[in-house]
């Protein structure tokens, strides 16, 4: 039964991943352009990660930092992080830049939703109950995410890091490991919904908002 169930959740996920990239090649292709107008470098950033049963991954995305400074610096990004390119700063909040990942999902490394992968450098701190995580394919989206969707706003200042591996992400892999033990379809599908608002509305709102909030330095959410 449970073998089936995981059958049917991974049809779900490549039948969904590769209708959403066919769907939205066109907008993929403004992107990629957009992008390359930018700032030289390439178009997709590959970030090593930590995935299901502790086994690293290559995570695609699309680049939001400038190619010479992405691999340099701290493993997050703040909401004045100079590395970010101008594009980088559309893209960010939207979560387009995360869209990517569904050739991911597609190749079995993700999941549409699950707890989000993270650099092997935190992975290496992470507790016997938060390596619960690792116990499932990572997601593309999950609750933890969604709840700190402007994560970046609160990384502001010398100690960003610091705060991030104390505070912030003890609290999210917390998040996640109540959710693996209440998963459902219904649940999934709740969280999928929600972020596909969160993207539409970022997409209407960053454009003509960015410019100010970049400035200040706010909305942000996390590489």
């Amino acid at each position: 039964m449970r073998r089936a169930a995981a059958t049917v959740h991974r049809a779900f996920d490549v039948v969904v991943a590769t209708f959403a990239l066919t769907l939205t090649a066109p907008l993929a292709v403004l992107i990629a352009a957009a992008i390359r107008a930018d700032s030289p470098g390439p178009v997709i950033f590959r970030a090593r990660r930590v995935g299901v049963n502790g086994r690293e991954f290559v995570m695609f995305k699309f680049r939001t930092m400038c190619a010479d400074r992405e691999p340099a610096g701290p493993g997050i990004t703040a909401s004045d992080d100079p590395r970010v390119t101008r594009v980088g700063r559309w893209l960010r909040p939207s979560k387009l830049d995360e869209w990517p990942q569904l050739v991911n999902v597609i190749a079995g490394e993700m999941s549409l939703v699950g707890p989000r992968p993270e650099d092997p450098r935190y992975v290496a701190s992470y507790s016997d109950q938060q390596r619960q995580v690792l116990r499932v394919r990572p997601g593309v989206t999950s609750v933890a995410s969604l709840a700190f969707r402007d994560e970046e706003a609160l990384l502001v200042g010398p100690d960003s890091e610091r705060r991030y591996r104390e505070e912030i992400l003890p609290e999210k892999l917390a998040m996640e490991v109540g959710y693996l033990g209440r998963a459902s379809w219904t649940g999934n599908l709740a969280v999928l919904w929600r972020t596909a608002v969160h993207c539409l509305t970022r997409c209407d709102t960053s454009g003509a908002g960015r410019g100010a909030g970049s400035r200040r330095g706010r909305r942000q959410d996390r590489r």
